[in-house]
């Protein structure tokens, strides 16, 4: 019978969501769990990664300082038909925080994958360099170029298996919890006002919101127009692959022996928008913590 603090973690792709897997850790750790094993595939790979490279902190200090400029300016913009963003600037920003080590050097077991967009063969990364490996799994079709790991171009793991299960070395030995980033709008949570050290997200300065309110005298606000609820071929298109990669991640869980698992809207928030870090870190909390809970007064299934 395996330890019930002792926990396998699965990190599912999601992009900037993928913060919210910050504090689905931080919540396992606090109440005193033992991650013994990491499988993460796109932005489960890179939060996963930094976790097992016993990294996360500095991690999350870099990502948090980042504002929506700063952003921006780490996307390298190209014009190839492959993916219109190199991806290397954001990655060599990111090891001059977090250094590069060799997968099979961490502390703790840790695996992602990727898919060989020439073959469709899924690619599995335990050993070699942790950003090789993170670069290749969250490598997004047509938002991010191929990355090359000879004889493979590899995209985004997520293609094939977002929810990397799997991957998982030693399921049977531990409490199985997966993350998930694909869920539906009733797993929507309203974004927190402050962070855990109560300090707002946004906060503007007194004198400014005096002058914004003194500015209304002289320029009333329009009424907003409500925009059609109806979808552009393309929204049609992207909300078609959202159905579908959802069920596809219900699919793969119901598949293997899963305790917990913690969902988060799709909606929640945008593939890049990772300057909204702190506030999805704080959900990822929320959305532990209401599952954690449920699970420890003896319910199972999914929260």
């Amino acid at each position: 019978m395996s330890d019930r603090k002792s926990v396998s973690l699965v990190l599912s792709s999601g992009g900037a969501r993928g913060l919210a897997h910050v504090g689905v850790i931080e919540e396992l750790e606090k109440r005193g769990y033992h991650i013994a094993e990491i499988a993460g595939c796109s932005a489960g790979a890179l939060v996963g990664g930094m976790y097992a490279a016993g990294k996360l902190e500095e991690f999350k200090d870099w990502i948090c300082h980042l504002d929506r400029i700063d952003v921006f300016s780490l996307m390298d913009f190209t014009f190839s038909s492959r993916g219109f963003i190199k991806g290397e600037r954001v990655y060599n920003a990111l090891k001059r925080v977090v250094k590069d080590c060799q997968i099979e050097d961490l502390s703790i077991p840790f695996s992602c994958n990727a898919v060989d967009y020439k073959t469709g063969e899924e690619i599995i990364f335990r050993n070699g360099s942790l950003y090789a490996a993170i670069r290749a799994s969250g490598s997004i079709p047509s938002v991010f170029q191929p990355a090359k790991h000879p004889p493979y171009e590899l995209i985004d793991g997520g293609v094939l298996n977002p929810v990397p299960v799997s991957l998982l070395k030693n399921p049977h030995e531990s409490k199985v919890i997966v993350v998930g980033l694909n869920g539906p709008d009733t797993e929507l949570v309203t974004p927190p006002k402050k962070d855990a050290e109560g300090h707002r997200f946004i906060s503007l300065p007194h004198w400014v919101k005096e002058y914004r309110n003194k500015m209304k005298d002289y320029f009333p606000e329009q009424e907003k127009v409500v925009k059609s609820s109806s979808l552009s071929s393309i929204n049609l298109m992207t909300r078609s692959f959202d159905l579908l990669q959802d069920r596809f991640c219900n699919l793969l869980i119901e598949k293997y022996p899963v305790d917990v698992n913690i969902r988060v809207a799709r909606r929640q928030a945008g593939t890049l928008e990772f300057h909204r870090a702190a506030e999805l870190i704080e959900i990822g909390r929320i959305k532990a913590i209401k599952a954690l809970d449920h699970w420890e007064n003896g319910n199972s299934g999914a929260e």
